[in-house]
Order: structure tokens, then C-alpha cells, then sequence
């Protein structure tokens, strides 16, 4: 029986898995991103939660087949470096993250597009079974996008899926990324904390900022947004419902240009509001289809969690 490790690196969180020949974890791990001191931080912190997980597994790293990576930013899977990658802490230029993090576990390290592989592993293993094609949107730090065409996953060049780079306004709202009018500058979790602490500062009342700290949080977590949201705080309230305007306006684009059976929504935010989530990107979306008596199923991640580290398992089958 061959094990491999899986890891998913967010912005929040790392997720690191040991998983043997019929996927099944064995053991998992999970830490914090590290928010300061640049990718020697991260990967060290990618290491360390990968060690812990094959402990909890009865193994050890270097007695892996492998280690699969899913991560954000411009990765190029062949040379085994991530690059731009800017909801990290000051990660810009390419890092060769294979070879360093390969170094520190003993074994062979393979990286890909943290959300290209989570869609890949929803549609092997939960969600997107029923379907040859599909575009997995993952709501959380940013917006990411995974494609499925024809049963087959579709890279590009080696950055399609960016569904939260889209542009819904042009010339809105700054992004995370440095652009304007990105559907992410609408949606994403750090482009809405920003929004929600500029408001707070200008003297907008909300509740957001009291349930991060009764919940030990440094940031607005979805936990935090979905207690807000709980409260009916107002604040939270409007910056959701401008978040989900921005991803049906997005995601309908996409639809339109590719003719989609499905969408599997998942991400941190996107799992956590579940069901009624994909019910509302659902009718959000709706007057933007063109073919609207034909709409895509949209449904929510089975995988939860586990679904980018499963993914990037996938990466090192022997």
C-alpha cells in the first residue's frame, strides 16, 4: 500500500492529509497560514503540518510515494515554483517550492493550482460525479476557479479557472491582486474584511469586529461572518449580498461562454453557508444566463475541508 500526503494551502489555513491507495485518510493536521516573514515561513509551516499528519498516520514524510501541493497564485507545476501568490505574506517573485519543501520531508513534491485540484477531486470523489463538465468556484480568502471540461481538466497555459479575476465593474473596486472591478474585490474574504474595517473606522456600526475577538480570531474568519450574519448585522449583511451579486455576475459569464452542466460552490465561506449559498448564487445568477430554461446545477462541495488536500494527493499517484 503506497501513502501519500496531500496538502492544501489557503489563506487562513493549511490543511495536510496522509491518504492511502483508495483515498482514505489516515491522518490529518492543520494550522494557520502564517500572515508575516514570507515563504520561508510558509513552507516551514507546510512542513511541520505535513509531519504531523503522517505522524497521526503512523508514518513518517520520507516514507511517502509523495506529497501533493495545492496552492494559490501563478504555479507552474513542471518547474515546481509558485509565484504572485498575494493572499501570502510578501510572495511575489517564483519560489521553488517543490525542490525546498521536497528537502525538508524527504520525499518527491508535486504543486498545482490549490483550486484546479480541489475541483478535480470533487469530481472524482464527491460533488461533480454526475457530470462531464463542471466549474468549481471556491469562496474564501480570494474566489478561485477549477474547470472540468468533457471529463478532463482544463488548465490553459496553466492559469485558467480565475473566476475571481474576472472583471464585473469596470474601473470598481480594487483588488487584492491590483487590478479594478474583480469579482474577488466584490467577494473575497480579505477584500471584504478591508471593506468592513474602512467602514467600521468611518464610524459604520457593526458586530463583526466584537464576534472576531469573542471568537480568539485576528481575522474575519467565516465562522465570524456567519454569526454576523446570524445577528442580522447590517454591515455583514450588505457586503454578502454584494459578494454574491459579484459571483453570479462572474460565474453566469462563465456559463454562457462554456456551456457548463454544473457549478460546485466550495471554499471556506462557500461550505460554510452551504445549501442556502448555492440556492442564492443559483437565483442570483439566473437573469444573467443567456440559455436561462437550461441553468447549471449548482451544488455544494461533498468534500468539505479535505477536498484541496485530496486533490493535491491526487497529484502524486505512483
Amino acid at each position: 500500500m503506497a501513502l501519500r500526503g496531500g496538502i492544501d494551502l489557503g489563506g487562513t489555513k493549511i490543511q495536510a492529509i496522509v491518504v492511502d491507495d483508495d483515498d482514505t485518510i489516515l491522518g490529518q493536521a492543520r494550522r494557520p497560514t502564517p500572515t508575516s516573514g514570507g515563504p520561508d515561513d510558509v513552507i516551514r509551516a507546510l512542513a511541520d503540518a505535513q509531519r504531523e499528519a503522517a505522524q497521526a498516520a503512523g508514518t513518517t514524510p520520507d516514507a511517502l510515494a509523495g506529497v501533493g501541493l495545492g496552492s494559490p497564485g501563478d504555479v507552474d507545476a513542471d518547474a515546481g515554483t509558485i509565484a504572485q501568490a498575494g493572499n501570502l505574506p510578501d510572495w511575489h517573485d517564483a519560489v521553488p517550492v517543490g525542490d525546498l519543501l521536497g528537502t525538508l520531508l524527504g520525499t518527491r513534491v508535486a504543486i498545482g493550482n490549490d483550486v484546479s485540484v480541489a475541483t478535480k477531486a470533487e469530481f472524482d470523489l464527491g460533488a461533480g460525479r454526475p457530470y462531464r463538465s463542471l466549474l468549481g468556484v471556491f469562496w474564501g480568502t480570494g474566489v478561485g476557479g477549477g474547470l472540468i471540461l468533457d471529463g478532463e481538466e482544463w488548465l490553459g497555459r496553466g492559469a485558467a479557472g480565475e473566476i475571481g479575476h474576472m472583471v464585473v465593474k469596470e474601473g470598481g473596486a480594487k483588488c487584492p491582486c491590483g487590478r479594478r472591478g474583480c469579482m474577488e474585490a466584490y467577494a473575497g474574504r480579505k477584500a471584504m474584511e478591508l471593506t468592513a474595517r474602512e467602514r467600521h473606522a468611518d464610524g459604520e456600526h457593526t458586530r463583526l469586529f466584537k464576534i472576531m475577538e469573542e471568537k480568539g480570531r485576528d481575522r474575519l474568519t467565516s465562522s465570524v461572518w456567519a454569526k454576523a450574519i446570524e445577528h442580522e448585522d447590517k454591515l455583514a449583511l450588505h457586503l454578502i449580498d454584494r459578494a454574491y451579486r459579484a459571483i453570479a455576475t462572474a460565474v453566469a459569464s462563465a456559463v454562457n461562454l462554456l456551456d457548463i452542466e454544473a457549478i460546485v460552490l466550495g471554499g471556506g465561506l462557500g461550505v460554510r453557508f452551504g445549501e442556502p449559498a448555492a440556492a442564492r448564487l443559483a437565483e442570483e445568477m439566473q437573469p444573467h444566463l443567456f440559455n436561462d430554461e437550461r441553468p447549471p446545477a449548482v451544488k455544494v462541495a461533498e468534500l468539505g475541508d479535505y477536498g484541496g488536500a485530496l486533490g493535491a494527493a491526487m497529484l502524486v499517484w505512483p
